[in-house]
């Protein structure tokens, strides 16, 4: 997938240093990757703080960005690897145990604490995948995107996504056959 004519001048408003340009593209894509970063980490406020993580870079590093999907994919695809990291990182962090309120009972302590266990090990799972294979069903799978967008987006054939994207599930039912019944 090429960039639009848009996204061209978007671009290269951004590689300029037109703070005008970046406010545009911090309003239009700022809720819709608060959501991306949701849907793979449920927590509003990491959510933002990571989106907030894709945009500095963004800025950052403008000048020597070469984005050649749109603008929107490129921003998605940042916050999806932001997330990724962010989730392998902390889990490499003892000191951040995950708290639990101690009004709630047991049985709902239990079930949190199932969630977390089952939401570790599909992360896990899913950080075992090789690169292309883990990008491949984010993609699918996190971003919605079907074969054929995945395909462009990635420069590779429709048959080696729907391959990838079975070879992916393929391991994460072997990687979480303890949770399926």
């Amino acid at each position: 997938m090429q960039l639009s004519d848009s996204d061209k001048l978007f671009f290269e408003l951004l590689t300029r240093n037109e703070e005008q340009a970046f406010e545009w593209l911090f309003r239009t894509y700022f809720k819709d990757l608060c959501f991306v970063v949701y849907r793979v980490l449920p927590d509003q406020h990491v959510a933002q703080d990571l989106t907030q993580d894709v945009f500095f870079d963004l800025w950052r590093k403008r000048g020597q960005l070469q984005i050649t999907s749109s603008l929107g994919a490129y921003l998605r695809r940042a916050a999806i690897n932001r997330t990724l990291n962010y989730i392998r990182d902390n889990r490499l962090a003892p000191s951040e145990e995950p708290t639990v309120d101690l009004e709630l009972n047991v049985s709902d302590v239990t079930q949190e604490l199932a969630g977390i266990d089952l939401q570790e090990q599909i992360d896990r799972a899913i950080d075992q995948l090789p690169e292309k294979c883990r990008m491949v069903f984010v993609l699918s799978r996190y971003d919605e995107l079907s074969y054929k967008e995945i395909a462009d987006q990635l420069g590779i054939a429709e048959k080696t996504v729907e391959n990838q994207v079975v070879k992916a599930l393929k391991r994460l039912r072997i990687a979480l056959k303890d949770y399926l019944s």
